[in-house]
């Protein structure tokens, strides 16, 4: 899941390099947290979430095929979750 996440958010932003992805890993659920440039928070985000709702579509379809159900979190550099 993590090299999934890393692909799609790599080719939208200007800063792949600044991309950091951790997994936080249950028995049924997997919570993906992603931080990025703050310039880039933007285009991970998108015109009234639609990026990241896209890309949390494409991750829970993925997870479904597993049989896991998946979060996906984007932090801004102090570690605080961003709300869409």
């Amino acid at each position: 899941m993590k090299e999934f996440v890393a692909y799609i958010v790599k080719n939208l932003v200007d800063h792949p390099e600044k991309v950091v992805i951790n997994e936080i890993g249950g028995t049924q659920t997997l919570i993906i947290e992603l931080s990025v440039e703050k310039s880039d928070i933007g285009k991970i985000i998108g015109k009234k979430g639609k990026t990241i709702n896209a890309i949390r579509t494409l991750l829970m379809s993925v997870a479904s095929r597993n049989g896991i159900r998946v979060n996906l979190e984007i932090l801004e550099e102090n570690g605080t979750r961003v709300t869409e």
